[in-house]
């Protein structure tokens, strides 16, 4: 089983010519509202993988409609508290090349309790998983719980924080990191990349792939990213980590894992949306089917 303690947000979608510049107001070209916040993200990539997963998360009222979405997707929900105040949601403007700007607000991300995660992950162990993300709260209470049961340890550290991921760190089995946030970590910390505390980094490259770094053993493991016309990067990363957890969780090397998460973002950008823009995972099978292997 991998578990996920993850922020669950609606998008409020917004197309825009060009990103909107300090001052500058502009008409949108479209408007959507969906499922998304990088949690909610990811379990939906993991459940269209073909994996299993269990949220553990909080909503407002006005959000049962996302955990709805979340059960369709194949998510087991059983562990999404409903809390006072607002749903978190997001205000996402993406422009004619894809790129994106995105603003959060938690809500109801930074009020799961404790003890609701501490009853979720209680029977998991090895051979389980635990992956989390930088929207919610009780992070290194969660990864230290879930160290302690035996179970992989995955943050996926963004929206980047250099002190709750120095927090989290030493209860962590492998760090998911873009190269920006990678090196705004080492600077930080006043470390290299080799020098962190935790046994794994990946080091995500968007359309160029990505790095799994071996801290432990001092070695690397490269893999390119798929070329494709991008509409829209939302949630390419949450892809791209949602198949690589499932991916290793099902016994593939990394480099196999590495090369299916690939896949499944490259099909992502070439979507509209964020979670319901996820591909299933004979999609990504078909994908990689049709593509030279190096």
């Amino acid at each position: 089983m991998i578990f996920n303690l993850g922020s669950i947000n609606a998008d409020h979608l917004y197309r825009l010519e060009h990103l909107p510049a300090p001052g500058e107001t502009l008409a949108a070209q479209s408007y959507t509202l969906g499922l998304g916040g990088k949690g909610a993200n990811q379990s939906v990539a993991i459940a269209r993988s073909g994996a299993q997963v269990r949220h553990i998360g909080a909503v407002g009222a006005d959000g049962r409609w996302m955990v709805e979405r979340l059960e369709a997707a194949g998510v087991d929900c059983s562990h999404i508290a409903e809390v006072e105040g607002a749903s978190g949601h997001a205000i996402i403007t993406v422009d004619a090349a894809g790129e994106n700007a995105i603003v959060i607000h938690a809500g109801a991300n930074r009020e799961i309790p404790l003890s609701h995660v501490k009853q979720a992950l209680d029977g998991a162990g090895a051979g389980d998983a635990l992956i989390m993300q930088n929207e919610t709260g009780g992070q290194v209470e969660a990864a230290r719980f879930a160290q302690e049961q035996g179970l992989f340890v995955i943050y996926s550290a963004a929206p980047f924080d250099a002190e709750a991921t120095r927090a989290v760190l030493p209860h962590v089995s492998l760090l998911i990191v873009n190269e920006v946030e990678a090196a705004q970590l080492c600077s930080a910390l006043g470390v290299t990349l080799g020098e962190l505390e935790v046994e794994n980094v990946l080091v995500t490259l968007g359309a160029k792939g990505a790095v799994w770094h071996d801290v432990a053993r001092g070695h690397e493991i490269r893999v390119k990213g798929f070329p494709v016309d991008a509409v829209d990067t939302t949630g390419a990363g949450d892809t791209y980590a949602g198949y690589l957890v499932a991916s290793l969780s099902e016994g593939l090397a990394v480099n196999d894992a590495m090369r299916v998460a690939a896949a499944a973002a490259a099909l992502k950008v070439t979507r509209p949306g964020t979670a319901d823009a996820i591909p299933t995972g004979a999609e990504v099978a078909d994908f990689l089917a049709a593509q030279p292997r190096a």
